[in-house]
């Protein structure tokens, strides 16, 4: 069974600090690396819209197109 102290020492708070800074420090890393994936995936994510906007112009300029065509060839008869 676990006994707790009653008093803590200076050396043992000072070392408890020190682990829990060291903890600090591994979640801090933790952080930078998350923030780094989410940097990647913010930019492949703006490469697809872009890639998404380019394609439905083209789309919606080639059935401009087409009914501009179909229409002249109605017309044209």
């Amino acid at each position: 069974m676990v006994v707790m102290r009653e008093s803590w020492t200076d050396e043992r708070l000072d070392e408890f600090g020190k682990r829990i800074d060291e903890r600090f420090d591994r979640v801090d890393e933790r952080f930078d690396e998350v923030n780094e994936r989410l940097g990647r995936i913010e930019t492949r994510l703006d490469r697809m819209a872009h890639a998404m906007l380019v394609g439905s112009i083209a789309l919606s300029s080639t059935m401009i197109a087409g009914f501009a065509s179909l229409t002249a060839l109605a017309l044209a008869t």
